[in-house]
């Protein structure tokens, strides 16, 4: 087994939850857990908070997120994330570069799993002499159901015996393993799990983000929706290790239809009993930093400003890596590179935009960059759907007095004046005529565009390219502690970030609904979608203006829905309301379009973006390669290497093509 995988006493430390709604992690550094330790209260307790701990290794993992991400029709590579990366590997569209067991993300989600599953496995079998209530227990099992879920997708079949049988806490170091199908994954571990955690997690959370039954319901009705998904096998798509039929055979004598149903019912029964949960207002209130830990946010990976040793990582400086939450580096673009002039007459460059710990800013790593088409397609309605406005970050506003510059007026676009707060360059909407990118008088570093009398430079949806980008507004950081100042944008973010929402429930019915699950009445395809789209369609706040906007389209964004619900707008529905959150690749992996074009009029696999120079505004057409076998990802080379077995089960032990 992998180093990661066979260290199952690797240093991690046992954390306690206080007591109460707290966000503040208190630990106790502890390098071992024996199953003397899980037949303890404070063990099941520090076994437990290690579980929550963990999702800090994932969710704000930033190489994770490219493997979610990058290859999709979301994300592709960016100016920074060139020459031969991993960016390039994980987008497929750069030929003879593709994920190898050395050169692919998914080895994040590997070695991050693992460990874990064994802890969990512990709490489980041992935390009934413990003398603690039934639903520590479901909290164990529904992580191990989340780490299992995770790397049946995104790997196929895996281990369920870590060395002392199927299920069970390993206190041994072993070097084989063996695979389990995937068919074998659900049936014996993600199912059971969390029906379990269904049945014993109460509706209120035990502490501050600890997991409910209606969390447990969620994760229960995706992995029911994924596995008819993969049942039912509509395009052949292969999967390992192999398992005869389409549609396959399932252990408990299923088919696919009664794993749709099971999925649709349910998610309405979570909707229909939500709990502490439910829907935000507007889309804006679900995503706005001085909202976090709102009620529409049903799992997440927690940070604090208020301690480095709680934070687990600096809250000054971060160099890339777990446990920060780091992701929104790799998709903000390089904008303090823009400049204006301190002369109204000839240009003499200076910064009016600097790196900010701030929503709208962060910190800049240009590893990945928008597709052209998620502009002109996907959110083609900026008007009424408030979901755009909501997600990127379109205009880069003047911050000189943060930033302790001596200046209060600059001079930009047309060398008209700008003053702090001031618009220094938007990224337009939609495409107009008349824009001058020459820069042959006023000097764009990004080489960002003139129109007649705007004081901004400008640049267009089709001129967009791998290093100049709307950035993801939702996903960047907010500090109390700024002071005046810019903060400290070089740290990792210290919020939340969020891996399970409330309204993916209504997208889990629908997507069920369409694959024929029967419904009941008010929760059709067609009106489930349309909870979202009306809440899309309400405003308060114009992040473009960076000033209160109330209105409300809902009306409008109903009425624009089709009457028949595909599953190709389900996809365009989820990548407005997800986007960039690290949804898509599974999205697109469950139902079988990634990497496919013309499906239900969607493209996943052609996509347009410019060059990586700053000027460079003419759209390339690139197409993915993505043949079958690259639904899976490759198995991590650490772990084949670590394995004492023969070369030949080392090659079988492999997903097919790597």
């Amino acid at each position: 087994m992998n180093r990661l995988l066979i260290n199952i006493f690797r240093a991690v430390p046992a954390l306690f939850l206080m007591a109460g709604c707290q966000k503040v992690l208190k630990e106790t550094p502890r390098s071992t857990f024996t199953p003397q330790y899980f037949q303890t209260q404070n063990g099941v307790l520090g076994g437990l908070t290690a579980l929550y701990a963990h999702l800090r290794n994932i969710y704000g993992n930033a190489y994770y997120w490219n493997m979610c991400q990058c290859g999709t029709d979301e994300t592709t590579w960016g100016q920074s994330g060139g020459s031969g990366s991993n960016f390039q590997a994980q987008d497929y569209s750069v030929p003879g570069v593709h994920p190898t067991p050395t050169l692919s993300d998914a080895g994040q989600l590997w070695g991050n799993t693992y460990p874990y599953i064994n802890t969990a496995s512990g709490v489980i079998q041992y935390a009934a002499t413990a003398g603690v209530a039934k639903s520590y227990i479901a909290e164990a099992r529904f992580f191990r159901a989340f780490d299992y879920f995770l790397l049946v997708q995104t790997f196929g079949g895996v281990p369920l015996d870590l060395g002392s049988g199927r299920l069970q806490f390993n206190t041994s170091t072993i070097r084989t393993s063996k695979r389990d199908s995937v068919s074998i994954v659900y049936t014996k571990a993600i199912f059971p799990d969390l029906v379990a955690a269904v049945a014993d997690l109460p509706s209120t959370r035990r502490v501050m983000g600890a997991v409910t039954k209606q969390v447990a319901q969620l994760f229960l009705a995706k992995a029911y929706l994924t596995y008819g998904w993969w049942l039912q096998n509509p395009n052949s798509i292969p999967s390992y290790p192999v398992e005869a039929g389409s549609p396959r055979t399932d252990p408990d004598g299923h088919d696919p239809a009664w794993y749709f149903q099971q999925a649709y019912d349910i998610s309405v029964n979570a909707i229909q009993n939500p709990g502490i949960y439910g829907l935000q207002p507007t889309y804006y209130d679900v995503n706005v930093a001085t909202n976090d830990y709102n009620n529409e946010c049903m799992l997440f990976s927690d940070h604090t400003q208020s301690s480095a040793q709680y934070n687990v990582s600096s809250l000054t400086y971060g160099a890339g890596g777990t446990p920060d939450n780091w992701s929104s580096w790799f998709q903000t673009w390089a904008y303090p590179t823009i400049t204006s002039s301190t002369s109204p007459a000839s240009w003499t460059s200076t910064t009016p935009v600097s790196r900010a710990s701030e929503q709208w800013g962060g910190r800049p790593w240009v590893r990945n960059a928008p597709t052209i088409e998620v502009f002109t397609k996907t959110f083609a309605d900026k008007t009424n759907d408030s979901r755009y406005d909501g997600t990127f970050t379109t205009v880069y506003r003047c911050n000189i007095k943060e930033a302790g510059l001596p200046y209060t007026t600059l001079y930009n676009a047309n060398f008209l004046p700008i003053t702090e707060g001031s618009p220094v360059l938007t990224f337009l909407p939609d495409d107009v005529p008349g824009i001058d990118y020459s820069n042959s008088v006023y000097k764009s570093s990004v080489g960002a565009g003139v129109l007649p009398g705007r004081a901004d430079f400008v640049i267009s949806p089709s001129a967009y390219n791998r290093i100049a980008y709307p950035g993801i507004w939702k996903l960047g950081p907010y500090r109390t502690d700024n002071n005046g100042g810019l903060g400290s944008p070089n740290a990792g973010s210290t919020r939340p970030y969020t891996g399970a929402k409330f309204s993916e429930l209504y997208f889990i019915a629908a997507e069920a609904a369409v694959k024929g699950a029967t419904t009941v009445a008010g929760y059709d395809a067609l009106s489930l979608i349309n909870v979202i789209r009306a809440r899309a369609g309400k405003w308060k706040y114009s992040n473009a203006s960076r000033a209160a906007y109330v209105a409300d389209f809902s009306a409008a964004m109903t009425a624009a829905t089709p009457a028949t619900i595909t599953i190709g707008y389900i996809l365009a529905e989820r990548s407005r309301e997800y986007y960039g959150e690290g949804y898509r690749f599974y999205d697109l992996v469950r139902t079988q379009r990634f990497g496919l074009d013309n499906q239900e009029g969607y493209n996943y696999a052609t996509y347009t973006v410019g060059g990586i120079a700053f000027g460079d505004h003419t759209p390339q057409t690139n197409v993915r390669t993505i043949t079958p076998q690259l639904y899976l990802q490759p198995i991590p080379q650490g772990q084949i290497d670590a394995m004492a077995t023969s070369d030949a089960e080392k090659k079988a032990y492999q997903n097919p093509g790597y």
